[in-house]
């Protein structure tokens, strides 16, 4: 009996009990970290691109297909410039509208996850104490999931190509990084990606490994190789932009000590456009582009396409963009990459310590090729992330999708630690107490911002302004079936109210461009529209350029003009029935007065028709939706006089 247990006690401290005891240490400590921080900083999603995602996912769990209810302009152009013709005749009713902006695998995933949610729809128009929203949490919990995965994968790795304590330490930090855990509950696809790299990194260092010791009559290195292909078509799949992967791979394998190079590069081009091939025929067969809207993204930010007027537009002058401007976009914005987002990578400021790690010579062929291949990775990176820049990036500049670099953090990390632990052992600090003393201070630098964000002050729970799921709910419900609803925040509307809702077109009235319109009735006879949204989003941009921009706009007024007629036939009667000329003076006196006073006021964009709203107390003339829902502040909807019971 003794035996036996001494023998347990041997397996649990040094044997392969050992391993499992520490997964599970790892496991809880993981758990741990997660549930403290959802506590203390979990906030509903905040981004047009989370928002988008999910409802995508939805329809798709739901049977309705890989459809969107957030259509953009930009995707009623390409369909209808696809179907032959500017017709609403050529486009699919508007609960139908194929998704044209998200690749394929997250939306998936979402769809996984809406079918396993472990709780029922409900219906918040008419909650009071709203502070969560429950499917925002259930895909933070799935994106936390995978945060889990990626620390493993960065453990398995550290400790594949440099050590255990490389391997401890890179969890740790990992761990302790606020940056990917805001990603975790932000509804991103980041976290997803960040496990594909990581699996990509080792499929790489497997494959560097297998190339030289390669055997006749067997195929590792070329099952690596299309392994490495499809990993990145899977990326792409993911992310649009991270199809710029295959550069770097296929210079890497090009350059492996292997006599098959030739047939290795083959086979990784032909399992990346095996995996990625079929959704850019489907693209090209709704919309004649090879990715839809998102390939669009380059244009976004020029000149004629400031902000995020681009996905607004229904007659996009493409061509007229310069070849110079996509030069201009790139430089401007790789300069801000290079000075603020490189020396981040997600990692906060302590990251920029580890990107040296990456100048750090290795006798070991493995880690030289991996290392040369996050080089080439980051480089590639900087250009994608400086093409496709959009305004998504300028309303959350850190969290948000078009931030490409973050996903190379972790691997970076391990190199990071590496050059660390050396510097540590060839540093005289006066024994082990002032190497772990090292360590100590390594873990609060980097864990700084994480600990100050927990035990801090903790944010609202809601991102308002401008989502709060109970109004869009209770507005969206209050439009008639049958059509969409136009909004500044139609992605919100896509995700919370579950309606169809178009972006808002660049204008209200379009008079200066009778033939290729972009207001409100044109896109109203490609789809119907039943409701009107305009939140605090926009309402609190207006300034007094806009109020004096609208004065001095004078728009045909019929009351002003009745009351003028009126005032002249009453003079005219005076003047006729020889009036005392005090009478005639006293009512021009009046009109001079009313005339005055009168409130009048133009324009044809959107912050005229707001302020002609805020001003007139009324809707403007011959706008089709004329009943207000709920009052004109703090928000502004509409719909139709026949309002939805």
């Amino acid at each position: 009996m003794a035996f036996r247990l001494q023998e347990i006690l041997h397996k649990y401290e040094v044997g392969a009990g050992a391993a499992v005891l520490r997964f599970i240490t790892a496991a809880a400590a993981f758990l741990a970290v997660a549930v403290v921080f959802d506590l203390a900083a979990f906030r509903n999603l905040a981004t047009r691109d989370a928002m988008d995602a999910a409802q995508v996912g939805r329809n798709v769990a739901e049977g309705r297909g890989f459809t969107t209810s957030f259509i953009r302009p930009l995707s009623l152009y390409l369909l209808t410039k696809q179907g032959g013709n500017e017709s609403s005749n050529t486009l699919p009713p508007v609960d139908r509208h194929p998704d044209l902006a998200n690749p394929p695998v997250y939306p998936g995933l979402l769809a996984l996850a809406w079918k396993t949610k472990p709780f029922p729809v409900v219906d918040l128009s008419k909650k009071q104490n709203f502070s969560a929203y429950f499917p925002d949490l259930w895909i933070t919990i799935w994106n936390q999931v995978l945060l889990g995965l990626a620390a493993w994968l960065v453990f398995v790795l550290a400790k594949r190509l440099f050590d255990s304590s490389v391997a401890w330490a890179s969890f740790a930090l990992l761990l302790l990084s606020e940056t990917y855990w805001k990603f975790s509950v932000s509804g991103l696809s980041t976290v997803l990606l960040i496990v594909e790299f990581l699996l990509l990194v080792l499929i790489i260092s497997r494959l560097e490994a297998a190339a030289r010791v390669a055997v006749p009559g067997r195929n590792s290195v070329i099952a690596f190789a299309a392994l490495a292909g499809a990993l990145v078509g899977l990326m792409a799949m993911t992310r649009y932009s991270f199809g710029c992967l295959i550069v770097p791979l296929v210079i890497l394998i090009a350059t492996l000590p292997s006599m098959q190079r030739p047939t290795l590069v083959v086979v990784t081009l032909a399992t990346f456009m095996v995996v990625s091939a079929p959704w850019v025929v489907r693209n090209f067969q709704l919309s004649g582009t090879p990715f839809g809207t998102a390939g669009f993204a380059i244009m976004s930010g020029t000149s004629n396409f400031p902000e995020d007027q681009l996905e607004r537009s229904l007659h996009p002058l493409i061509r007229q963009v310069e070849a110079g401007e996509y030069w201009q976009k790139l430089f401007t914005n790789l300069h801000d990459i290079l000075v603020s987002d490189l020396w981040r990578l997600g990692g906060g400021w302590v990251m920029a310590l580890f990107l040296v790690g990456l100048l750090v010579p290795f006798r070991n062929p493995v880690l030289g090729r991996t290392r040369l291949f996050l080089v080439l990775t980051m480089l590639a990176l900087c250009v994608a992330q400086a093409l496709a820049r959009t305004s998504a990036s300028t309303e959350s500049p850190d969290i948000n999708s078009e931030n490409l670099l973050v996903v190379v953090g972790p691997a970076i990390l391990m190199f990071g630690i590496s050059l660390f632990v050396l510097l540590r052992e060839q540093l005289n600090l006066g024994g082990p107490a002032g190497r772990n003393l090292l360590w100590a201070l390594l873990y609060i630098l980097a864990g700084a911002p994480f600990l100050l964000a927990v035990i801090g002050s903790h944010p609202s729970r809601l991102v308002y302004p401008p989502y709060y799921p109970p109004w869009i709910q209770q507005k969206s419900a209050a439009s008639a079936p049958g059509g969409a609803i136009m909004a500044d925040v139609p992605w919100a509307v896509a995700w919370y109210g579950d309606r169809p809702s178009i972006w808002l077109s660049l204008k209200y009235i379009d008079r200066l461009s009778p033939q290729i319109r972009e207001d409100f009735d044109t896109v109203g006879r490609l789809q119907p529209i039943k409701g009107f949204y305009l939140s605090v989003r926009m309402l609190k941009t207006l300034d007094a350029k806009d109020l004096a921009a609208w004065s001095q706009s004078k728009a045909p007024d019929s009351q002003l003009e009745l009351v003028q007629k009126m005032v002249t036939e009453l003079g005219q009667r005076l003047v006729e029935q020889d009036a005392k000329r005090d009478d005639v003076e006293r009512l021009r006196a009046i009109y001079k007065v009313v005339e005055r006073n009168w409130v009048q006021g133009g324009g044809d964009d959107w912050e005229s028709f707001i302020l002609g709203i805020f001003v007139k107390k009324e809707v403007p003339t011959g706008f089709p939706l004329q009943k207000a829902v709920g009052g004109i502040v703090p928000e502004i909807f509409l719909t139709e006089l026949s309002e939805r019971k």
